[in-house]
């Protein structure tokens, strides 16, 4: 009997040792890899903080100084901002950037979704070709497309040689040489420039809309136009936002297209803020200036951006 009892109590001695051993050799490996995560990301975030967060930490210790570039810095405090904020130039810039929201973003969006609808579900020949030759001034140096626009709007370029051929050639002029029509015409480059990008999100958004939705509105039997209205445009209202944000930053922020084609001119007509801490900075020498401008700027960008999200979010 005394044996029996020995021999059923035994196993059971032995069973939390072997447990424990397991706990120990099979612990969750959720440590080693959120290590093994930030050893990937590290190289790519380094640069990052050297090339982007440290520049811009530096740009705004810079805007309380002045500074020439060459002498030792003096305090200024916010000297700089009030400075910035009195310059009429400055309002002048921030509205021809509004002005451009319109040509670098609003009818870039129209046409990327005019476009994602007449590509949309249509497979031809040459679609791929059509899709790179949309999508090639994203590839293309601002610089480069800059200085082919300045030949074409020239008064002996290609948009005046088609005014003259279709009989319309009292309408010509040097397009960015005019003092009212320069901004527009800067506009419409910057039109041609993003109407590609936004194509593409929009098709690659498009792409991702489940079959099932256009079949379902064909059998209740909704049109062409109408499965576009209702089905593609808010499965792609994502990728509206991301081309909203993009277009927007690039209209703000523009300098090498600008700089480029009219460098501001005529009379100012073209200046943005971008152009104006170019010139504060090298021009002008203030560096400190410069750098506030730098800094009001972000805020204008950060502000218009967020309002953006805002509306789409609240659209949703």
């Amino acid at each position: 009997m005394a044996h029996d009892v020995t021999t059923a109590d035994s196993p059971p001695r032995a069973a939390p040792a072997a447990s424990a051993a397991g706990r120990r050799h099979h612990r969750p490996p959720g440590r080693g890899r959120r290590v093994r995560g930030w050893l990937y990301v590290l190289p790519a975030l380094a640069v990052y903080l050297g090339f982007a967060i440290w520049p811009a930490l530096n740009t705004l210790r810079l805007s309380f100084f002045t500074w020439d570039g060459i002498l030792a810095p003096t305090w200024a405090g916010f000297d700089n901002y009030v400075k910035i904020l009195q310059e009429e130039a400055l309002y002048e810039a921030v509205l021809h950037g509004l002005v451009l929201i319109v040509f670098f973003s609003f009818l870039p969006i129209v046409a990327g979704l005019l476009m994602t609808a007449l590509l949309m579900g249509k497979v031809r020949r040459g679609m791929t070709f059509f899709r790179v030759v949309f999508f090639l001034p994203q590839v293309l140096p601002l610089v480069a497309v800059g200085v082919t626009w300045r030949w074409l709007y020239s008064e002996s370029g290609v948009v005046n040689q088609f005014l003259d051929l279709v009989g319309l050639g009292s309408f010509t002029r040097a397009w960015l040489g005019d003092y009212d029509l320069a901004l527009i015409a800067l506009g419409f480059i910057g039109t041609w420039a993003m109407s590609g990008l936004c194509m593409m999100l929009f098709l690659a958004g498009a792409q991702k809309i489940d079959p099932a939705l256009y079949e379902a509105a064909t059998l209740d039997g909704a049109g062409s136009f109408s499965q576009f209205l209702h089905v593609t445009l808010p499965g792609v209202r994502k990728e509206i936002t991301i081309a909203g944000v993009i277009t927007t930053i690039a209209a703000l922020a523009s300098f090498d297209l600008v700089y480029v084609t009219t460098n501001g001119g005529p009379a100012g007509q073209t200046n943005v803020p971008a152009l104006l801490v170019y010139r504060l900075a090298f021009s002008e020498g203030d560096i400190g200036g410069a750098s506030a401008l730098a800094v009001v700027l972000t805020v204008i960008v950060v502000a218009i951006v967020g309002l953006i999200r805002r509306f789409t979010r609240e659209a949703t």
